[in-house]
């Protein structure tokens, strides 16, 4: 698909030299850094949407958590 973007005269001079370094057109070069962001964008998504759920433990976890240590400490505790 064509579309028309306005770009700093600065950016677009460096993604044309980069262009070319690389043996890409301007279009591939911008269509392979868009294609990159948004896969970047997508995984820091997927990471922040796992920190929020792994951020707090639900409190039944916790619950049992600490149970399972008493047990535990208490077993060690004992002689054997």
């Amino acid at each position: 698909m064509k579309t028309a973007i306005s770009v700093d005269d600065e950016l677009i001079s460096e993604a044309d030299s980069a262009a070319r370094e690389l043996g890409l057109s301007r279009s591939r070069l911008i269509a392979t850094a868009l294609e990159a962001f948004l896969r970047k964008r997508r995984q820091d998504e997927i990471t922040a949407r796992l920190n929020e759920v792994y951020a707090e433990p639900d409190p039944e976890d916790a619950r049992i958590v600490k149970a399972i240590k008493a047990k535990f400490r208490s077993a060690v505790q004992d002689s054997w």
